[in-house]
C-alpha cells in the first residue's frame, strides 16, 4: 500500500505531528492532526497561528451515502457541515441556525454550510468528481436523526459523503482565508459497519496518485 511521503523528499527534521517535505520544486509539509473534529481544528490553529501556506490540502478516506460512486474514487468535498451541532427537542433536531445560537452567514458560513476557498485550478482536482460532505463525531450506519438539518438547508441536503475532520480543516482555513481544498477517497459505503466490505487499500493507493498529480502541478508552477 503506497503511502505519499513514500515518493517525498524529507527536507528537514520535523515533529511528530508535522514533518517537511520537498516535492520537485514545491515545498510541502504533511500534519499529521489525529482523529475527530477535535484534534483537526487544535493542530491546525496551532499551526495556523505560526506558519503560512499558500494553499492546504486536507487528505483522507471517507464513507459515501451515494452508492453510484465506486468504492475507491477519490472525490473533492466543495462543501461541508457539522450536522451534529445544535439540540434535540422531542423527536425534531434544531441546528444552531434553528436556535439562533448562529447566523447561518455569519462569517466562515454561507447558508450554514463551509465550502472549499479558491484553491488553485490545477488540472488534477478540476477533474474530480465534486461532492457535498458532512463531518461527524459518530460514524453513520444510515443517515442519522441527528442529520435532519439538512431538511431546513439546501446547501446541506442529500449528503454524498461524511468524514470525522473535514468541516473543522475548513472552518479553521476559511477563518484565516487561506486556499484550501477538502480531497478524500471513498473506502466503504454508509452502512451496517462490515470492514469486509471496505476497500481501504485501494481507497489510499488512489489517493496517494491523486495527491501526486496535485503536487507535480505545483511543483511545474513553483
Amino acid at each position: 500500500m503506497s503511502k505519499i511521503t513514500e515518493h517525498l523528499e524529507i527536507a528537514s527534521l520535523g515533529t511528530k505531528e508535522l514533518r517537511h517535505f520537498r516535492y520537485g520544486d514545491a515545498e510541502v509539509d504533511i500534519l499529521i492532526t489525529g482523529v475527530g473534529m477535535v484534534a483537526t481544528a487544535y493542530h491546525i490553529g496551532r499551526l495556523l497561528a505560526n506558519s503560512f501556506y499558500t494553499v492546504i490540502y486536507n487528505i483522507g478516506v471517507c464513507g459515501s451515502f451515494d452508492r453510484t460512486i465506486p468504492l475507491g474514487t477519490v472525490v473533492h468535498i466543495t462543501s461541508d457541515s457539522f450536522p451534529e451541532m445544535g439540540a434535540q427537542d422531542g423527536d425534531k433536531f434544531l441546528s444552531v441556525f434553528d436556535m439562533g445560537l448562529m447566523n447561518k452567514d455569519e462569517s466562515p458560513f454561507k447558508d450554514g454550510a463551509l465550502f472549499s476557498y479558491h484553491p488553485p485550478q490545477l488540472k488534477s482536482l478540476n477533474n474530480l468528481k465534486q461532492v457535498r460532505g458532512i463531518t461527524v463525531n459518530t460514524v453513520s450506519e444510515v443517515l442519522s436523526p441527528k442529520s435532519q438539518v439538512q431538511s431546513t438547508n439546501p446547501n446541506l441536503q442529500s449528503p454524498q459523503v461524511e468524514s470525522m475532520e473535514g468541516a473543522a480543516f475548513l472552518y479553521a482555513c476559511l477563518s484565516e482565508q487561506i486556499p484550501c481544498a477538502q480531497i478524500r477517497a471513498v473506502s466503504n459505503y454508509v452502512e451496517k459497519r462490515n470492514k469486509a466490505n471496505w476497500q481501504m487499500e485501494k481507497a489510499i493507493e488512489n489517493l496517494t496518485h491523486t495527491m501526486l498529480n496535485i503536487l507535480s502541478e505545483i511543483s511545474e508552477n513553483a
